[in-house]
């Protein structure tokens, strides 16, 4: 701390005139009731920002600010200040010169933290400011996060050896008692937990010949996060049966279940599925975090051609609305999106679905049981005895479902659901081929829409890069004269990727009357292609090249995405 410097970080935020009175009150009394750094609590209440605070202070401390997520640090600098200080004061070590160590904080203010750790380290402290995201996400990587190092911990205190050549049939761990132990329960725990922190969307658990691998799925792509011991499959697997009330003895047969957790004051729902393999079952869940969901679909990305006739065909009182595109592209979330933009206490919603991802307040949701005879076909019969409004279905798998669909599209319904194609103009050709007569389609649908999702570069180490204009033109892609593109170089904050978070792509074809011609002559689907260009299609190449030359992607991820599309 530099001498000569006596004013609270209150007095010096009041005299900058960054913060009201009334906010400075709020942040005392919630300190005096709860403890806690003022900055935190004003950067929590949304009286100012992080990176405003980071800037006030190094201007009036006389303290150089710095970006630890560009910043290399030695690993060998944690030695030096143990794991429980740096947590505790959420400080960072990144340099030593003689006796003298340099740690980023995010309130050097904080004069107790910088005697307790001069007294613990014996040497001299030199301070300077991070924010707290950057410190919290240093500790992370140089110590290990607390999910990471419990799980570690708890692998050790199984004190399990590894067995490398061990066939399912010869397992003879006591599964109640592997479910009743507790090092067992506590890593299926804190696997979960730390997949639902890292913003997993599935984990998979899946037996190796020598070892349990443990992947999640972050932004659409499988990274490993854990390779278990062997011995301890049976125990993980049971533990996760038990909290999804599935059948612990049954080995040979898939089950499906789901179960519920709260996580910092947060409800998270999983949906668990397992499956026999050579060397034992396989478990994936899929994580449905509500405060990750984007149900607004104003906030979904898209671009504002295909957005404006999504609305426009959404507001139609009846007809029917077709989302496409491979598993996992987002497709349940747009028309969830679709939902709540015409919610209203005048309408009556219901959803079938298999199973139900979110609960939407309000809406009337099915959940299907193909079990005991609850399939799409039988529901939506059911259904359109009770005068809805709006109909979701959660995809057309067969004649029967479609037909149904159709039917009720024709007579009254807006009804919404999925279908599995690539294009949107695509899925006239697929209903055709599933049977359904082209006048039945020409005279229900009002929009087909194929979506995808692109990872989103990572607003933290986002650079600019070159791409050789004669590659744009391999790729026949005309990009604006002197555009930047950018990508990522990798931090902490995404997981060394370069990416963080997706958006959504989609292409939206309006059915208009010369493809209501086309469709009903069982046109080609390039000519009916051709009509839609001209009615104004926005290819999802296109779409994402948009988002490629306004920095949001890279290039790379959108041709991932729509490798094979029309273009």
């Amino acid at each position: 701390m530099p001498s000569g410097i006596k004013e609270r970080l209150s007095e010096i935020l009041i005299k900058k005139g960054t913060i009201s009175e009334e906010k400075l009150n709020q942040a005392l009394q919630t300190q005096k009731e709860k403890g806690g750094s003022l900055g935190d609590i004003l950067v929590s209440l949304g009286a100012i920002t992080q990176r405003e605070l980071l800037a006030i202070l190094s201007q009036e401390l006389g303290i150089p600010p710095i970006s630890l997520s560009k910043f290399k640090i030695d690993p060998e600098i944690t030695k030096f200040i143990p794991k429980k200080i740096a947590v505790n004061y959420q400080i960072m070590p990144i340099s030593k010169m003689g006796n003298i160590i340099t740690v980023a904080m995010a309130d050097p203010l904080n004069v107790f933290a910088l005697d307790d750790i001069k007294n613990v380290t014996g040497m001299d402290i030199t301070p300077i400011i991070t924010t707290l995201d950057d410190v919290k996400a240093a500790i992370d990587q140089h110590y290990g996060t607390a999910a990471t190092s419990t799980i570690e911990a708890l692998v050790k205190e199984t004190n399990i050896e590894l067995i490398s050549s061990r066939r399912p049939e010869d397992e003879s761990i006591e599964v109640l008692g592997a479910v009743a132990d507790t090092p067992v329960v506590k890593l299926t725990s804190a696997i979960v937990l730390d997949a639902t922190k890292a913003r997993a969307s599935d984990i998979l658990i899946e037996p190796m010949e020598d070892h349990l691998r443990v992947r999640y799925k972050i932004d659409g792509i499988f990274r490993e996060a854990q390779a278990l011991p062997r011995a301890i499959q049976s125990g993980i697997i049971s533990r996760i049966k038990v909290m999804s009330n599935l059948n612990i003895a049954e080995r040979r047969l898939p089950q499906d279940g789901r179960f519920k957790i709260k996580v910092q004051e947060r409800q998270v729902d999983f949906r668990v599925s397992t499956v026999p393999t050579a060397f034992g079952e396989k478990v994936a869940l899929r994580i449905l975090d509500k405060s990750q969901a984007m149900l607004d679909v104003d906030k979904l990305g898209f671009e504002k051609e295909p957005l404006d006739e999504l609305k426009k065909a959404s507001r139609r009182p009846h007809g029917m609305i077709l989302v496409c595109g491979p598993a996992g592209s987002g497709k349940t979330t747009t028309l969830y999106s679709v939902i709540k933009h015409i919610d209203s206490p005048e309408k009556n919603f219901v959803t079938v679905e298999d199973p139900v991802e979110y609960l939407l307040p309000g809406i009337n949701q099915v959940n299907i049981n193909t079990n005991i005879g609850l399939t799409y076909a039988a529901t939506l019969r059911s259904i359109l005895r009770q005068d809805p409004n709006v109909i979701m279905v959660g995809e057309i798998r067969d004649l029967e479902t479609v037909d149904i669909a159709i039917k009720a599209a024709l007579t009254g319904h807006l009804v919404l659901s999925t279908l599995h194609t690539n294009t949107a103009t695509g899925v006239i050709m697929r209903l055709v081929n599933m049977g359904v007569e082209p006048f039945l389609i020409s005279s229900s649908v009002v929009l087909v829409a194929a979506q995808r999702l692109v990872r989103k570069v990572c607003p933290r180490c986002k650079e600019i890069y070159d791409v050789p204009r004669s590659m744009l033109e391999k790729l026949k892609i005309k990009a604006p004269d002197n555009v930047k593109l950018y990508k990522g170089k990798g931090c902490d904050h995404c997981f060394k990727t370069g990416f963080r978070g997706r958006v959504g792509l989609i292409e939206a074809v309006s059915i208009n009357s010369e493809l209501r011609e086309l469709i009903a002559k069982r046109a080609h689907e390039s000519t009916v292609y051709e009509a839609a260009r001209r009615a104004g299609l926005v290819t999802l190449r296109e779409s994402g090249l948009r988002k490629v030359f306004d920095g949001t992607t890279t290039l790379e991820e959108v041709l991932r995405v729509t490798l094979g599309e029309q273009d």
